[in-house]
């Protein structure tokens, strides 16, 4: 394996580690309305433990799409370069609702003000639906391959990435995601908002594992190799184990389960990708490959080597982070009236 494939293989796992992680914080958010409905009495106390749920982690998270970002822009130029140019807007919408996000969370508990919630929460809502879509309609379009002509410049339009494929990726994502963040969300909590996640993940069930299967089956028909079959039986696997965890209320071997589902669709994507980094559906020849789109051989040694000193570094910390906050939490852990605090 040359450097150039080695870089592929981290941009890969960066963004595994994205949408595993970040993957259950969109959940979360899409799920908050329907957990802490407004029309309960409970409603407000119900939609803090949810948000509180990912209230240690969810900045941590996001650092792994800053990380991929910055490595795809030093070890993959031209991948950046085309990448960041044609599907400008896809993720500018990305980009401008995890602002709006980050924002709803930050600032929601700064004003005891019901109106100020709402508002905060619709902006939760919004920051999580908007890129859980949009990810998976970017992705498939990547996969499937846009025209990208002799300059390297992607001329395809808006309505060319809203291919029937790329509108399904953009919900299996969604989906995906919604039912990891039921799933994360009674893995961390206790009493009534721990059996209703528990419940709503079993209705999640049925139509992610239909909408996940069919989408992986187009993927691996249209663009997959022999062995990548294997992470296709993953991606299933994981979601039988996951199916059978919840009905025996194991909800950390459900978590386990969605990872794995998750993990392996981010890895058949990417499997079948390669050697192609951005396929071109004008011509072969204009397609950017590993090799054609990567930076010089010295810049990847580099990397490699300060990668090996701080990486280790950060993967201890985050997962320190996660083992510090591993408590349920619960209603009773929520205090009556939220003040001008820090806790959302």
């Amino acid at each position: 394996m040359g450097t150039p494939e080695f870089w592929f293989v981290v941009v890969t796992a960066l963004f595994v580690g994205y949408f595993v992680l970040e993957g259950f914080d969109f959940g979360v958010g899409m799920l908050m309305p329907i957990l802490g409905s407004s029309r309960r009495e409970d409603g407000e106390t119900r939609r803090r433990v949810v948000l509180n749920t990912i209230g240690p982690v969810w900045d941590g998270n996001e650092v792994w799409l800053i990380t991929a970002g910055g490595v795809l822009f030093a070890a993959f130029p031209e991948w950046y370069a085309t990448l960041f140019s044609g599907f400008y807007l896809p993720l500018l919408l990305i980009l401008v609702a995890l602002i709006l996000r980050i924002c709803a969370i930050e600032y929601r508990g700064k004003i005891d003000d019901p109106v100020w919630r709402r508002r905060c929460d619709l902006g939760i809502g919004i920051g999580s639906w908007v890129p859980a879509v949009l990810w998976g309609v970017a992705f498939a379009n990547i996969v499937r391959g846009v025209a990208i002509d002799a300059d390297k410049k992607v001329t395809s339009g808006l309505l060319d990435l809203l291919s029937p494929y790329a509108l399904l990726g953009g919900a299996t994502t969604a989906l995906l995601f919604a039912f990891h963040g039921a799933v994360f969300i009674a893995l961390k909590t206790a009493g009534e908002v721990h059996d209703d996640a528990s419940t709503l993940a079993a209705r999640l069930l049925l139509p992610v594992a239909a909408v996940t299967g069919v989408f992986a089956l187009w993927t691996q028909v249209a663009h997959g190799k022999g062995w990548t079959w294997w992470l296709v039986l993953a991606a299933v696997a994981g979601l039988a184990a996951a199916a059978s965890a919840l009905a025996r209320g194991r909800d950390g071997w459900a978590f386990v389960g969605t990872t794995v589902t998750i993990a392996s669709a981010v890895l058949l994507l990417f499997c079948s990708l390669f050697p192609d980094v951005m396929p071109s559906t004008i011509d072969d020849a204009f397609s950017l490959t590993v090799d054609n789109a990567s930076s010089s051989a010295y810049t990847l040694r580099i990397m490699s080597w300060l990668s090996a000193i701080v990486a280790p570094v950060v993967l201890a910390y985050q997962g320190w982070t996660y083992w510090v906050f591993r408590r349920r939490i619960g209603s009773q852990h929520i205090p009556p009236s939220i003040g001008l605090t820090r806790a959302p």
